[in-house]
């Protein structure tokens, strides 16, 4: 299920935004641990008091009178021309060099675990990834088997007779693990947190949001994406005219739930995340479709009833049930069948996904080699038990040790910020500061790792290895419906590099994967770390109270617990950021194309308020060693290396196409307008490099935004 709530730093480098592989992803998993460490300078002990260089090279900078006027190319724009984009890629990056690190390390692990899965515990992890990765680089048992795999779910598409016939298979597929026209999953109740239920969210689409079916400019878009399922028909066998045929009629119905789905802008309001509905409730906005057996295909039980996210998406839906041509439905649903499973049968359906996904929709120009996209389908499998071996090679204790120090002095700096508003009335801040004391950070790796018991995985099938992982993670999830919810499950893999927060339980969570340079060195001088991971943890932070996370308790709940008069202050602060950012333009040869500062907001606010907020307990920690606070590392002061920490943090370039994606899809701002947006708000970064009013990195007064 797409959980639209959580809220990561950054849109992971390796995320294809429409791409799926066979079988879904695993979602939450198990616990993880509560910190616990006191209040303390993050790295002050492992800093000499005379340390005059770092891992910081200066050399990497630019003119120094860039610092005020353009602060990214002063700190990116050499790194940036020196280090193109690989082919392989399409955004390249401080992100992307720290993915590509943990890359390497997954793959010594997952290819001993294949080197000792014959001679390993029968059963055991090591085992159970080394064959998975096995038979996902087993191209030639792939290309041997070509599009085998699918024949059967095919053949019952086409064994479909009327309308009257889909729900009973879509129940199945489901079943299977396989969702189709919509999502099915768990989470917790906006408004009962701490319960689980079950949630249907609006799916089904191709292409990476609902606008690229409809508006005028992504005409060229949709051209290449039929011609692209035309492609996918014709190598199982339909003739090229008739596979034309076909395509033409998905793309038809895909376009009708398009029409009714919801915007991307606007799924960031709770009320379009979530409406509760008995099952009773739900069959009139369905009359075609019985829930009760939906569910009881499943096997799960609902109780009270479930969220029926998006009604007006299922309402179309049963249009589509009572009226649409049979044809055109089992055009429909053979063409998401073949494209969902492209990246597990042969080359040819690899190639033929990889031409639109990657080369036509994001300008790519070559495939990632095999054992990175074998590797992928290991995290998408089983992506927290290949974290059980990463983290008891790569993850120490003092690196977590020294990450619970920093969380614990970055959210005490966010209690002074909230507990100093001048905007803000004193019940409200004390509302704030019970959902600030309610904060549960989560760093590293869970504290009780998942089962993998059950999950039969084979050395030579690759694509049944898919299908068997994608039904244990669905049955894994939707397990949980009607059971009380565990603050302490992880939405991301330990060696994910990222980070996230979310709002329904009230978490900050930090993989293992992150807490390494540039975000976080142990050996580093505070203004480093407090302007890398220090920054990010204030973001995450931050996200509890920006314009979704406000909407929610410190127990998760959907309640406002704000005065009307505190809300406006509120919204007239944010609408400010959102004039920002919409002035922002990525691309010089497309200045129509501008940053949609509405859909960006709540990264922004995160950005703006986790930058604040670290900058603040980098001076306290600096007070308690005077001696660094006056010092100089490469002829820069704590306070500019804090902030050019943060900008070579965003440092990295993208494609002019994927740009264009992201514009339409992605809730997070270009890099470089992320490097940007927040310092040329805070006085502090003036100060810091002595910029005047009038420099393009001081914003006047009047526009300057403050919110945390």
């Amino acid at each position: 299920m797409t959980k639209q709530y959580l809220k990561p730093l950054a849109l992971a480098v390796s995320l294809a935004l429409t791409l799926t592989a066979c079988g879904k992803q695993e979602s939450a998993t198990t616990s993880a641990p509560t910190s616990s460490a006191s209040a303390a300078p993050a790295t002050s002990s492992t800093t000499a008091a005379n340390l005059d260089k770092s891992i910081f090279d200066v050399s990497e900078l630019g003119d120094s009178t860039l610092a005020c006027q353009d602060f990214n190319s002063f700190v990116n724009a050499k790194w940036v021309k020196a280090n193109p984009i690989p082919a392989d890629q399409t955004v390249w990056g401080a992100f992307s060099l720290l993915h590509e690190k943990s890359l390497a390390d997954q793959r010594q692990l997952v290819e001993n675990a294949e080197k000792n899965a014959d001679s390993t515990k029968p059963g055991s992890i090591e085992q159970k990834i080394g064959w998975l990765y096995q038979s996902s680089m087993n191209m030639d048992a792939r290309n041997k088997a070509g599009f085998d795999p699918i024949k059967p779910e095919l053949a019952s598409i086409d064994a479909l007779k009327s309308n009257k016939d889909l729900p009973a298979w879509l129940n199945q597929s489901f079943a299977k693990g396989d969702s189709r026209v919509f999502d099915f999953g768990s989470s917790a109740d906006f408004k009962d947190a701490k319960m689980q239920i079950g949630y249907t969210e609006q799916s089904g689409l191709g292409l990476p949001t609902p606008d690229y079916y409809i508006d005028a400019s992504h005409k060229d878009v949709r051209d290449a994406y039929v011609k692209y399922l035309a492609k996918l028909f014709e190598l199982t066998g339909t003739p090229a005219a008739e596979a034309g045929k076909q395509a033409d009629l998905a793309m038809k119905f895909e376009t009708n739930l398009a029409k009714h789905s919801v915007p991307r802008v606007e799924m960031r309001k709770p009320e379009n995340q979530y409406h509760f509905v008995t099952v009773a409730e739900a069959d009139k906005v369905t009359p075609h479709f019985d829930w009760n057996a939906f569910f009881k295909a499943q096997g799960v039980t609902v109780d009270k009833g479930f969220s029926l996210s998006q009604p007006k998406f299922f309402a179309e839906f049963d249009q589509l049930l009572a009226s649409a041509p049979i044809d055109e439905w089992k055009a429909y649903l053979k063409a998401q069948a073949i494209s969902s499973s492209a990246t597990a049968l042969s080359e040819p359906f690899v190639d033929a996904q990889f031409d639109f996904y990657g080369k036509t929709l994001r300008g790519q120009p070559e495939q990632q080699p095999q054992w990175k996209r074998s590797l992928g389908s290991v995290n998408s499998a089983m992506g927290q038990a290949l974290g059980q071996l990463y983290v008891a090679k790569y993850f120490t204790p003092e690196a977590k040790q020294r990450a619970e120090e920093l969380v614990t002095n970055v959210r005490d700096a966010l209690k002074a910020r909230i507990q100093n508003l001048d905007w803000m009335s004193e019940e409200t801040k004390t509302k704030a500061l019970d959902k600030w004391s309610k904060f549960l950070p989560k760093i590293g790796y869970p504290d009780t790792w998942r089962s993998w018991d059950g999950l039969t995985i084979s050395k030579d099938n690759y694509y049944a290895n898919m299908e068997a992982a994608g039904k244990f993670n669905y049955d894994y999830d939707i397990a949980k419906i009607g059971k009380p919810t565990d603050r302490k499950d992880w939405g991301m893999t330990p060696q994910t590099v990222n980070a996230y927060y979310n709002p329904t339980d009230n978490t900050i969570n930090f993989p293992a994967a992150i807490l390494q340079p540039p975000f976080f060195d142990a050996k580093a001088d505070d203004a480093i770390n407090y302007g890398g991971i220090g920054a990010v943890i204030g973001h995450e932070a931050s996200h509890g109270f920006d314009d979704e996370g406000s909407q929610f308790d410190g127990d998760g709940n959907n309640v406002n617990w704000w005065s009307d008069a505190d809300k406006k202050q509120f919204q007239a602060r944010t609408g400010k950021l959102v004039d920002q950012f919409n002035a922002y333009v990525p691309l010089a040869d497309h200045p129509e194309l501008h940053v949609n500062g509405t859909l960006t907001l709540g990264e922004n606010i995160g950005d703006l308020g986790g930058l604040n907020m670290a900058y603040d307990a980098l001076q306290a920690a600096l007070k308690k060693n005077p001696a660094e606070a006056d010092r100089k590392i490469d002829g820069y002061t704590e306070d500019q290396r804090f902030f050019l920490n943060w900008a070579r943090v965003w440092r990295g370039d993208i494609r002019e196409k994927a740009q264009m994606v992201y514009l339409n899809a992605d809730p997070h701002s270009p890099m470089k307008f992320r490097a940007m947006g927040a310092p040329s708000n805070m006085p502090a970064f003036a100060s810091a490099f002595q910029c005047k009013p009038g420099d393009a990195m001081v914003r006047p007064a009047d526009k300057q935004v403050k919110i945390w």
